[in-house]
């Protein structure tokens, strides 16, 4: 069944259509999300870009609240085939010549990205919002007293293992960019966040106006996957970055086992093979940055290396030694709340398990928490899809295709592939 939405971003924006649910992304009841009043710094943070955002890059922002919106509104298991679903969206724009050019390629982004079908529908809409007028009169009022930052580095912080080590390695190049963070909910997320910036700041003297962080969340959102966060994440950074007067590079850091995210068995096809930097979509959403006017280029560092050389390529290894540990990788970390347990590593889903391994191919010993170690019902389930996985001969070309298309260097995936599954069984042997 069609899922039919009409967005808008005022109360005065009385626009409709027959039959279709009509939000209003303003609304608390709805949605809530802090990119006006960033949880560091407040709204004063905002004005610290040397011209304002632009149009192009605000509309980005509404699309991906709008998208991330839906995809917490309605459940996959709900659908015939309990995953694919259909939207058709209505969708506000201040630039509606530039959106209606690139609408095949944004839809094309987020049907690969969420695994759905999706329509769009743009319209224009110039009248401000409240938080627009507040923030360009913001930008004037306090224009002196606001000291500006200007960078051509920014980078993603998601307060895993490979965010921070890509902090580490700018910082220790000289670079000094400006870190983006969002969260969304569960209380293990924030904290490790909070943790990885308070560790950056005190080694590297890096001024709190060097980090922004939001919040958003859908109320009452019923789906779990959210494989379009990643687009919302990435369109705060894409927003301040357009601030800038000058080229942009978007640093994304994530190492080329989980960007392929590779299923090992048939268990990780579906909502377990997310593509959140997978090298497709990031082409993809390359391409609708350019076609949209934007100076940004999205780079991934870490694309051809595993979580393990990623380690030992660290460029402050007694930094990175001393704190890994406190960094997050799990995808639920905070399962084990519900049983009064701590809040932390499962250690037994697979981005744990890579990260385990890539710790031991690293030499380090693993002074990371886990809750378990394979000594659940569902770990010695995941523990046995692991070693058939490992055990099964693929064709390496055949397999560095299964999440996505790759369209070149496929002798350097190929290669990463090999030397990822050895990193991985040189841990599950070990087990």
């Amino acid at each position: 069944m069609k899922e039919i939405f009409v967005f808008s971003i005022s109360s005065f924006d009385n626009f409709q259509v027959p039959g279709a649910r009509k939000v209003n992304i303003n609304d608390t009841s709805e949605l809530q999300y802090t990119f006006w009043a960033p949880r560091e710094g407040g709204r004063k943070l905002l004005y610290a870009t040397p011209r304002r955002f632009s149009d192009v890059a605000l509309d980005l922002l509404y699309i991906s609240l709008m998208v991330y919106y839906v995809d917490k509104k309605v459940c996959r298991s709900e659908q015939a085939d309990a995953w694919t679903r259909d939207f058709e969206l209505y969708i506000p724009v201040k630039n509606i010549e530039k959106w209606e050019s690139c609408n095949q390629l944004l839809a094309a982004a987020l049907n690969f990205l969420t695994g759905d079908h999706w329509v769009l529908h743009f319209r224009s809409w110039l009248p401000l919002t409240s938080d627009e007028s507040k923030y360009l009169k913001g930008r004037y009022w306090f224009r002196r007293s606001v000291r500006k930052i200007d960078t051509d580095t920014f980078c993603m912080l998601s307060g895993g293992l490979d965010s921070f080590i890509g902090a580490i390695n700018l910082l220790k190049d000289g670079r000094k960019p400006i870190f983006v963070s969002h969260y969304g909910g569960g209380k293990g997320v924030k904290g490790f966040q909070d943790c990885v910036v308070n560790l950056l700041s005190s080694q590297y003297k890096l001024d709190s106006k060097r980090f922004y962080r939001f919040y958003a969340a859908a109320q009452d959102g019923k789906e779990e996957s959210t494989r379009s966060r990643s687009l919302m994440f990435f369109a705060h950074a894409i927003v301040i970055a357009s601030g800038m007067n000058h080229h942009v590079d978007l640093y994304i850091p994530e190492n080329g086992v989980i960007s392929l995210n590779i299923p090992l068995t048939v268990m990780r096809l579906g909502s377990l093979s997310t593509r959140t930097t997978h090298p497709y979509f990031m082409g993809l959403l390359q391409n609708l940055i350019h076609e949209l006017g934007l100076d940004i280029s999205l780079i991934n560092p870490f694309q051809f290396l595993t979580k393990g050389e990623m380690m030992m390529k660290c460029l402050d290894m007694d930094f990175l030694n001393k704190h890994y540990h406190k960094t997050m990788s799990c995808s639920h970390p905070d399962q084990g709340r519900w049983s009064g347990q701590q809040v932390g590593h499962c250690g037994e889903c697979l981005p744990c398990t890579i990260r385990r391994a890539s710790i031991k191919a690293a030499g380090l010993k693993d002074a990371s928490f886990y809750r378990h170690n394979y000594d659940t019902p569902e770990g010695q389930k995941l523990l046995k899809s692991y070693r058939l996985g490992l055990m099964t001969q693929k064709d390496r070309y055949a397999a560095i295709q299964m999440s996505g298309p790759i369209y070149d260097h496929y002798n350097e995936y190929a290669d990463l592939y090999d030397r990822g599954i050895e990193e991985l069984k040189d841990f599950i042997d070990s087990i």
